[in-house]
């Protein structure tokens, strides 16, 4: 359960970083635009930067997804274990 919620909470970080990473003077001004001007190019391209945001934002949704999974697990389990129990 722990390296499920570690993976969950990996993929709403990054998904975070691609939903904002596009839009920040990091993405404009870093070292693979300057060492190839077609790549800052291509990267200057609004549909890249919405494309990237997408995958952000799937990505983000997937983490969530797992969050809500493993806490409804968990109480499923725990809802068992008090039926099951003699009174």
């Amino acid at each position: 359960m722990i390296a499920r919620l570690i993976v969950a909470a990996y993929l709403v970080d990054a998904g975070l970083l691609l939903v904002v990473a596009p839009w920040t003077l990091l993405w404009e001004r870093n070292v693979f635009a300057a060492l190839y001007p077609w790549l800052g190019v291509w990267m200057a391209n609004v549909a890249v930067r919405c494309a990237v945001t997408g995958i952000g934002l799937l990505t983000g949704a997937v983490g969530v997804g797992d969050i809500v999974g493993v806490f409804a697990a968990q109480a499923r389990a725990a809802e068992a274990g008090q039926s099951g129990s003699p009174q």
